[in-house]
């Protein structure tokens, strides 16, 4: 996978990280009682985030100053 590749894969993950984050809270917000639903998206907005943190660190190297 090129740095493009990755680039573009970075910002279909945040659109789908900021999609859970909305159902969430319009879950949490309607009152849902499904709390098993609730906490499989959570669990996989987890993942998308750790995923998201593997490309940006790969993206954007370590400066020592």
């Amino acid at each position: 996978m090129n740095e493009e590749e990755m680039r573009k894969r970075l910002e279909v993950l945040r659109i789908e990280h900021r999609d859970l984050d909305a159902a969430i809270e319009a879950l949490t917000g309607a009152g849902a009682t499904d709390q098993l639903q609730i906490a499989r998206l959570k669990k996989r907005k987890l993942r998308l985030k750790d995923q998201i943190a593997l490309i940006e660190d790969y993206l954007i190297p370590d400066i020592i100053a």
